[in-house]
């Protein structure tokens, strides 16, 4: 992968696996004066609909821990306030919002696994 990260990778599965659910992708890599979030999608299916914000998380291999695990509390705090700020920022009033995880791990030469944690916190 010369010109692609493994966090890259991970992200751009990340979104196809949320397009095949059905999600809007609204931005990736947003970026704000207090954080970056990996992926804000709407998702269309729940009652008036609800925007996602999404942390992505790739690993090699989860051996030690699930990539999920990853998400401490400290970036909990940042991607709500990042959250926030979009939420201030765009005409999103009429949405709920939810913050999800996608894990995904990415061993050499075998298919990725991908796990989606909706509203994860």
């Amino acid at each position: 992968m010369p010109n692609d990260t493994l966090g890259n990778r991970g992200e751009r599965l990340a979104a196809h696996y949320l397009r095949q659910r059905g999600m809007k992708i609204l931005a990736r890599n947003y970026r704000s004066p207090v954080g970056e979030i990996d992926i804000i999608a709407l998702d269309k299916s729940t009652n008036g609909g609800t925007i996602a914000f999404i942390e992505v998380k790739t690993r090699k291999t989860d051996n030690f821990a699930e990539p999920a695990s990853a998400i401490d509390a400290h970036k909990r705090r940042q991607l709500i306030r990042t959250a926030q700020y979009y939420l201030t920022n765009h005409d999103a009033d009429d949405y709920n919002a939810r913050f999800d995880i996608v894990s995904i791990v990415i061993a050499d030469d075998k298919k990725p696994i991908i796990q989606y944690i909706p509203d994860a916190f």
